[in-house]
């Protein structure tokens, strides 16, 4: 059988995003390969949603290019998002992977088996008959990662996952997050947490006002940022 195409390299060339007169994204160019996670940061509306967006083909740019693996116009087979707040269908938990299963093409008769597995691996078995709109919100989190690797995605791009979860469910959503990088997923993760970035990020791209301000390797970020705003940013202050 001939493999599906790789989504990687990731590369915005020149790209820029606008809406309504406003310019969101800026001239970004920008190469995403495979490796260690690849988390975004930078102030509240500098366009990290938006970035992630265009990476998973739900926008097109104003002007550039998006291309993955050097295709500009790949179907999202081997790429998959999970937002701050997930939509959950209106089934069980179970039924909710197995829906990410049929859109990932899985046959049917593999789809209970592989349903359990995923379940399994994000802590969620035990649940699988519980309507997915009455777990809670770390369950939902876990959940819509489950629904997102069934995917099985070469690229998972991740809003803020844990923006609105308690340290317990933080940790358990992030070692989901690691075991999916090590097994070999590319990581690209939005993030308000400086601690979550110490903890998971292999390189940081900080955004500001829709451009680029920073990439670095993470502890290069963390301990000795390049630019005034980055450093700024790291200390806890304002950047405008």
């Amino acid at each position: 059988m001939r493999a599906a195409p790789s989504d990687l390299p990731l590369v915005l060339d020149g790209v820029s995003l606008a809406a309504g007169g406003t310019t969101i994204l800026d001239r970004l160019n920008l190469t995403i390969m495979p490796g260690a996670p690849t988390l975004i940061v930078g102030p509240n509306g500098s366009g990290k949603t938006s970035l992630l967006r265009l990476c998973m083909g739900l926008a097109a740019p104003s002007k550039g290019t998006v291309s993955w693996g050097g295709r500009t116009h790949l179907p999202q087979t081997r790429r998959a998002i999970v937002f701050q707040k997930p939509v959950m269908l209106r089934r069980s938990a179970a039924a909710n992977v197995a829906y990410g299963l049929a859109q990932a093409g899985c046959p049917r008769a593999l789809r209970a088996r592989r349903t359990e597995e995923l379940l399994d691996r994000v802590g969620l078995l035990a649940l699988a008959s519980r309507p997915a709109r009455r777990l809670s919100g770390g369950e939902q989190q876990r959940l819509a990662l489950a629904r997102a690797l069934a995917r099985e995605p070469e690229i998972l791009l991740l809003d803020e996952p844990t923006a609105s979860l308690d340290p317990a469910a933080t940790r358990f959503v992030e070692e989901i997050i690691l075991a999916a990088a090590q097994s070999g997923t590319k990581i690209v993760m939005a993030s308000h947490d400086l601690g979550q970035v110490r903890r998971l990020a292999g390189d940081v791209l900080f955004l500001v006002r829709g451009r680029i301000c920073e990439r670095a390797d993470a502890a290069d970020f963390l301990d000795r940022p390049a630019t005034p705003e980055a450093a700024a940013f790291v200390q806890g202050e304002l950047v405008i």
